[in-house]
């Protein structure tokens, strides 16, 4: 590890909390400017403001990063999230999330805490995603000719049919950036789904079958008597 980087760590060690708090600022303040129905009143201004100031502190922040970074072309490669949510900071939230496989527990290398881990990540990517893709849409379609997602129950549930593959069909973006956030949803709902099929079908292959003492204790097979007789 380099200086640089060293300084990178510890810039995005002081600085997790509060960008994950600005986060859901950012959400809160998009909530905001998304449901207000007056369109321009003083407390949408003051919303887009606070998404503005909130916006520009995050480019700053994959600046700082890339300024502090060893060999920026590799942190580029590994930091492709980061620079979307730079770009598109609506996903900014959905990408704070990762931050969960610091906690403590997580850590742990026992199937339990891993699984508890996957199950944990995948509620809140579903919940903040979907959240953040109704917003998405909702802004993108209020105002459109023959709009049917109009309101942010309609949104959210869009979204839901949409995530889960139901689509029932009642409720439908009409516009190009509207059907671009479907499309990013319908990505997100694809791994949300193989997720958990791979954690249920890891959970019942341990239950049915549970590594035995034997296996645990000598995982590469019972040595030959003739192994170490080779030279």
């Amino acid at each position: 590890m380099t200086r640089d980087d060293a300084r990178r760590i510890r810039w995005e060690e002081r600085t997790r909390v509060p960008f994950i708090a600005l986060a859901f600022v950012y959400l809160a303040a998009w909530t905001v400017v998304a449901i207000d129905e007056r369109r321009v009143s003083v407390t949408s201004l003051v919303a887009i403001i606070v998404l503005l100031l909130v916006w520009l502190t995050f480019i700053v922040d994959y600046i700082v990063r890339l300024a502090l970074a060893g060999d920026r072309v590799s942190f580029v490669a590994k930091s492709v999230p980061d620079l979307v949510a730079a770009i598109l900071p609506a996903l900014r939230p959905v990408v704070q999330l990762r931050f969960l496989a610091s906690v403590p527990y997580f850590r742990r290398r026992t199937g339990s805490a891993q699984r508890l881990r996957v199950v944990i990540l995948m509620v809140a990517f579903a919940v903040v995603f979907v959240y953040s893709m109704s917003l998405a849409v909702l802004v993108a379609e209020r105002d459109a000719d023959g709009a049917v997602i109009l309101t942010l129950p309609d949104a959210l549930w869009w979204a839901c049919v949409t995530l889960f593959t139901v689509g029932y069909g009642d409720l439908y973006p009409v516009t190009v950036i509207g059907r671009l956030w479907t499309i990013l949803l319908m990505i997100g709902g694809v791994g949300i789904i193989g997720s958990t099929s791979a954690l249920v079908v890891s959970y019942l292959g341990d239950r049915v079958n549970p590594p035995r003492d034997d296996e645990t204790a000598h995982p590469a097979g019972p040595e030959r008597p003739d192994a170490g007789a080779r030279s």
